[in-house]
């Protein structure tokens, strides 16, 4: 099991540590760095400039929104990135929810979500392959496009830059149970949002047959400190944001995601209290026993023994969430 380091997305503004953290990883043999976008920073240009100051750790994106680019300009800024570093590039990517597609980037949230995500994959993977120029008759990603309201002059086009590798690594955010089981079809890996080596019946069967190749690659958070409890609250406010923020009442992919892991309850609760205005209650109504079961908290010999169930199960690449090089280090120390 390799490890990654996942930095997530600016708040307020750039986090000067970030540069430090991804050079520490390095430092201390982590196999890569995954950068995020939600509604504000993007995630390919934090990539580029921790790119030009690292030399070997692999370059993600967990995740790159599709609603945020067509997946030709997707595809453009994967392999641009991918020349500039060398080979590094990995490219994750994430259908994001209707509150976010339709609210902030202003476009229709897929009818077919699978549909929608298995077209994005195929024009990317032709423009990287090269082949020839892409062409796509698609429902949502159609190449060239020939709807009503277009002239009828586009053609088909090929990318003018050669790609440095054809096949770019293609990691895919999904939760539903045929959202998954698609991406192990399409993919060359998976980037769960919640992971518990002790729950995972919540992905069996979208799970079975994996390719010996196949990528799972979880983010946890982590954190050596002596107080569990203390150390579980930053992973309480993440679920309380995503449980009940991200995502509309009668739509959130995170809730319903919570609940198929055994929390149906818990999660409904949360969401009513975020939605409520009542969020330091929504946080605090997260369970320490979810908070504890997707996470790596406590002292030493705790995280280390629990390193060993996250070892155990299908997981290849676990992202680790931390703003604390002592915990990156110790997690490498303890994962050699």
């Amino acid at each position: 099991m390799r490890l990654g380091l996942a930095l997530g997305y600016w708040g307020r503004g750039p986090n000067p540590a970030h540069l430090e953290l991804a050079r520490a990883a390095e430092e201390f043999g982590y196999h890569s760095v995954w950068t995020a976008e939600a509604w504000g920073s993007d995630a390919f240009t934090t990539l580029t400039w921790i790119a030009a100051h690292t030399s070997r750790i692999r370059l993600g994106t967990a995740v790159a929104q599709m609603a945020a680019r067509t997946p030709t300009a997707t595809a453009m800024h994967a392999l641009t990135l991918d020349h500039l570093s060398g080979g590094r590039m990995m490219l994750g990517l994430g259908l994001s929810g209707p509150q976010v597609v339709e609210g902030w980037y202003g476009r229709p949230f897929p009818s077919s979500p699978l549909t929608a995500t298995r077209e994005y994959v195929d024009v990317i993977r032709q423009v990287l392959r090269r082949e020839a120029p892409v062409e796509l008759d698609g429902r949502f990603h159609p190449h060239p496009y020939g709807g009503a309201d277009g002239t009828g002059l586009g053609k088909p086009l090929k990318a003018i830059t050669h790609p440095l590798r054809p096949d770019i690594p293609v990691l895919l955010g999904a939760e539903g149970p045929k959202n998954i089981a698609q991406t192990t079809r399409i993919a060359d890996g998976w980037l769960p949002l919640y992971w518990s080596p002790t729950r995972t019946d919540a992905y069996a069967a979208a799970l079975t047959g994996l390719r010996e190749d196949f990528l799972v690659a979880p983010m946890v958070r982590a954190h050596v400190c002596d107080d569990v409890a203390e150390g579980l609250l930053p992973v309480k406010a993440m679920l309380g944001f995503y449980i009940g923020g991200m995502g509309h009442a009668a739509r959130n992919f995170h809730a319903d995601l919570m609940a198929r892991m055994g929390y149906e309850d818990e999660a409904r609760h949360i969401q009513d209290l975020f939605l409520a205005g009542r969020r330091d209650e929504a946080v605090l109504a997260v369970p320490d026993a979810f908070a504890d079961d997707i996470s790596l908290v406590g002292p030493r010999g705790r995280i280390a023994e629990r390193l060993e169930q996250w070892r155990k199960g299908p997981v290849t690449d676990l992202l680790v969430t931390s703003p604390d090089p002592n915990t990156l280090r110790v997690l490498a120390d303890l994962n050699a």
